[in-house]
């Protein structure tokens, strides 16, 4: 296994969205092929990298470390385990999946779309794998930028209001983690986020941090009340946006509550976490009636992604109140199942914005009130639509069931009332993904511009086929994913639970 193959993971999109832009800027169709060149190849790498991942120890692997501002001794220390892998890997998948899915879409600066992409992949896989808190900060942030650009120059009329809110709330809640970390490195001489791990803090200290990343981290998820700008921001970004920012952008925070907050502050994460558990049920439960009224598409889906991501954050924080002495298994359960959620929702959300994108490409609306009857031009697109809806509402043998009921049975050994609670997800989100697909494809067609569409092409058929069996795969056999977290979980369980007062 090469030394440097997470080096290579980070910076050959970074720097082959650069040669994009300066090969492609005059010719789209060279930056269409290779884009989608680079974007295989580093998919192909993060496989090589899944290969010669040892499940068996939940140590970092992959290690590479140099020093980088020597003054304040921060390096270029990166690493994977068992939690970050499985992200890295949904990363170099939808990025595959965005830029095919643009290729016939995006007309204007194609080049620039596409290198855009391709550099938010590796800033993401430098967040999943930077071991120094500093580096991890500086691509927490950079990875930023891309997004601001693809929302403000790409999307839709008011793209930015909502590319410059998005830039706003998730900016400044990270200046907050920023002056943890900084506070952390005066009490104990490194930016090491593994040393941060073994640290010795009070309690106060522990409160004042973990509210500090928990500010970074509930705005990405987002949590409730902090969530007000993903919805703008879905419905203005491109479809390829949508994708990656429900996918793969939101699954940093949750990151960010696994690899920061409960190793860093497990008793303040115990002293607070009645409070995070109720802002998760409130995003379950709340969000998603929100979701029933909505009109617009995307803005349905962006509710019910808020909703979803709830159960990551109540499936982390109800592991102090379901542990018992001598039985971990309540604890562990729920930590698992957020991390199976994060993937499945990786994986459902992108599907549900590409069939937004779908139908949004033939007739330039996403109100649901503009459709009707869709399966009379359109069959096969309407099998993979209502296939990502069930997915959506939870239905058992889809990778939107295994999360969830983990988390849910995780969340009993907690509090009954927290799992009956999450449990009306499963009926609320089957009312909302139904009500949309009964309105949206069933039915007489009562817009004649319906009768005139033509079905899925040969490359939205691939791509929709591939997150169609993604969907399967990971919902009637979710054991390898879960084999590759196991250990490091019940190690992050351990750090959770054992008290530095």
């Amino acid at each position: 296994m090469d030394y440097n193959l997470l080096s290579l993971l980070i910076w050959l999109p970074i720097l082959g969205g650069v040669v994009v832009i300066l090969v492609g800027n005059s010719r789209p169709e060279t930056a269409r092929w290779l884009s989608i060149a680079i974007s295989i190849i580093v998919f192909v790498l993060s496989i090589d990298l899944l290969s010669g991942y040892d499940s068996s120890t939940h140590s970092m692997q992959f290690v590479e470390q140099f020093s980088w501002i020597t003054q304040f001794d921060i390096n270029y220390h990166i690493g994977v385990d068992g939690i970050s892998l499985p992200l890295i890997i949904l990363t170099t998948f939808s990025t595959i999946l965005v830029i095919v899915a643009g290729w016939e879409v995006i007309t204007r600066r194609v080049a620039h779309y596409m290198a855009a992409f391709l550099i938010m992949e590796g800033l993401i896989i430098g967040v999943f794998s930077s071991l120094d808190a500093i580096l991890f900060y500086a691509f927490w942030e950079a990875s930023l930028i891309p997004m601001l650009l693809i929302i403000g120059i790409w999307g839709g009329d008011n793209r930015v209001y909502a590319a410059i809110k998005f830039f706003l709330y998730t900016f400044l809640g990270s200046v907050f983690m920023l002056i943890s970390l900084i506070y952390m490195y005066n009490k104990g001489g490194s930016f090491s986020i593994l040393a941060m791990h073994e640290m010795d803090l009070s309690l106060v200290e522990q409160s004042w941090i973990f509210w500090a990343f928990f500010m970074a981290f509930a705005v990405k998820v987002p949590m409730f009340p902090v969530h007000t700008w993903l919805p703008d921001a879905h419905v203005q970004a491109p479809t390829g946006g949508s994708v990656i920012l429900a996918a793969i952008m939101l699954k940093m925070g949750g990151y960010g509550f696994f690899r920061f907050s409960l190793p860093i502050t497990p008793d303040a994460s115990l002293e607070f976490s009645e409070v995070v558990i109720i802002l998760s049920l409130i995003a379950i439960v709340y969000i998603g009636f929100v979701a029933l009224v909505q009109r617009d598409m995307k803005k349905l889906i962006a509710y019910s992604s808020i909703s979803h991501m709830g159960f990551v954050t109540l499936g982390v924080f109800a592991l102090f109140l379901a542990y018992k002495p001598g039985a971990t298994e309540g604890a562990l359960l729920g930590l698992e199942g957020a991390m199976v959620q994060m993937i499945s929702h990786g994986f459902i959300s992108a599907a549900m914005f590409l069939v937004v994108g779908v139908l949004y490409d033939r007739l330039h609306s996403r109100e649901i009130a503009t459709y009707g009857g869709v399966i009379n031009s359109m069959p096969k697109f309407t099998g993979f639509a209502v296939l990502f809806a069930m997915a959506n509402a939870g239905l058992p043998a889809t990778s939107g069931f295994v999360g969830e009921f983990m988390v849910i049975l995780g969340a009993i050994q907690a509090n009954i009332w927290y799992a009956v609670l999450a449990s009306l997800t499963l009926i609320l989100g089957a009312a909302y993904t139904l009500w949309m697909v009964k309105r949206v494809f069933w039915g007489p067609i009562t817009n004649d511009a319906v009768k005139e569409l033509n079905d899925i092409n040969g490359r939205e058929f691939a791509i929709l086929a591939i997150l169609a069996l993604a969907v399967l795969i990971v919902g009637m056999y979710p054991q390898p994913v879960i084999e590759v977290m196991h250990a490091s979980i019940e190690n992050l369980l351990q750090q959770g639970l054992n008290s530095k007062l």
